[in-house]
């Protein structure tokens, strides 16, 4: 066989190999260029997410604070009595109590307990101060403890202790859900005066989605005849779009509030054209809360759909035309279908940024009308309920992404129909 023949073979492999190693270079040197990218994700998004996740459900406090009690009533067997343990318990319940009060490390722990238990936090104080001041250690800490206040013979108390002891815990992520454990450790519903937050996780996506509806309505036929302009009139009227990019939120919040109140310039237009008999409630309610985020968040809206619907030839819609379709028919089967990323991508944007919004609801809304961001910064700086805020914002992002699934699969059944 001569010679040329035989090296063709061996030429096409060593090319194979040459190429995949120019690949391999390739793909490894646009891997190093977004390496910082991922570093930035993973540091100031990924971990922070990943922190507020741990908080709602780990709890550690007791069990630092309390080492012995938390491994004390590990030990003990709660099957077989009546919820209240026994001297060993009690003992090191009570060393642990002087110990730390002296040390000042036990208002964490009170505090803690204050969230399971009403009067946690006095009953926890009291009795280490009491204790603390003790001159020779009681023969017994029972006693001693039942003596300071008869809580402590509770079954009540041992169970919020109990769930208190950690390392992890479902108490906060089940006050989210308006559930809690009884004694026997059954979930059950919470009683009815104090079950709000699934009242409060309605009323945030009601608030979101009616915001998205609404931006959606008012944004696709601005974002329409911006695409349909020529490009300079296009642009002139874009500025005014994205002029309130250039307003701070707190002072375009404010505006809201001047113009939408009783002597405010809405009520005025609407008496002077007959529309009222007089000044209506239109701030510090449900429908200031709407119509300020909806102003708020409008561009968020419109440049998606804008910046799909230039990439729609105009042709299509003749084409449709001239084939006897009615201009409906063609709008909905030619044009909506090609332009629903833009609908979609819009969409998901305002509505996952109106369930995060705080300042606006708390500026223009009412006692009824906050969302859950109101609720995780109370519990964040006023009560330092560092684990009920965690769990908020994780039931949030859990609904959003069940939600963000759901709308994927919509979006796709209804793009297959078109």
């Amino acid at each position: 066989m001569p010679a040329t023949l035989m090296s063709g073979p061996r030429q096409a492999r060593s090319l194979k190999r040459s190429l995949a190693r120019a690949e391999r270079r390739r793909k490894l040197r646009a891997f190093l260029l977004v390496v910082p990218l991922l570093v930035f994700v993973a540091v100031f998004f990924a971990a922070p997410i990943a922190g507020m996740l741990q908080r709602s459900f780990v709890d550690t406090e007791l069990m630092e604070t309390w080492p012995q009690t938390a491994a004390a009533m590990r030990a003990y067997d709660w099957a077989g009595g009546d919820g209240v343990p026994d001297e060993t318990v009690f003992a090191a319940l009570g060393s642990e109590l002087a110990s730390s009060f002296e040390e000042r490390t036990v208002a964490a722990v009170a505090r803690r307990l204050n969230y399971d238990l009403s009067g946690g936090r006095s009953l926890v104080m009291s009795t280490a101060r009491q204790l603390a001041r003790l001159e020779a250690t009681p023969a017994s800490w029972r006693e001693a403890m039942l003596a300071i206040d008869a809580e402590w013979g509770e079954a009540e108390t041992w169970a919020a202790m109990r769930r208190a002891a950690g390392p992890v815990t479902d108490f906060f992520l089940l006050q989210t859900l308006d559930r809690q454990r009884n004694l026997a450790g059954d979930i059950v519903a919470i009683p009815a005066e104090r079950a709000i937050y699934l009242t409060i996780y309605t009323r945030t996506f009601a608030i979101a989605l009616s915001v998205t509806l609404l931006c959606l309505a008012i944004g696709f036929p601005i974002a329409y005849l911006l695409a349909s302009l020529p490009e300079d009139r296009a642009n002139l009227l874009m500025i005014l779009v994205l002029l309130p990019f250039w307003t701070p939120l707190l002072v375009r919040t404010a505006a809201w509030v001047v113009v939408l109140q009783e002597n405010g310039l809405v009520n005025q237009l609407l008496q002077l054209l007959y529309l009222t008999d007089g000044p209506i409630r239109l701030v510090y309610n449900r429908t200031g809360v709407v119509i300020a985020m909806t102003h708020v968040l409008l561009p968020f809206m419109i440049l998606p759909l804008y910046a799909v619907m230039r990439t729609v030839p105009p042709d299509y819609m003749r084409a449709a035309r001239s084939l006897g379709a009615p201009p409906f028919t063609a709008f909905r089967r030619v044009y909506i279908p090609q332009v629903m990323p833009g609908i979609g991508a819009g969409s998901i944007l305002v509505f996952i940024i109106a369930l995060g919004y705080y300042i606006t609801p708390a500026l223009v809304g009412g006692a009824a009308d906050q969302m859950v961001s109101y609720y995780i910064a109370f519990y964040t700086t006023d009560t330092v309920n560092w684990g009920l805020a965690a769990a908020l914002g994780a039931g949030l992002l859990a609904a959003t992404l069940i939600l963000y699934s759901i709308y994927t699969r919509l979006v796709g059944g209804i793009r297959s129909v078109m």
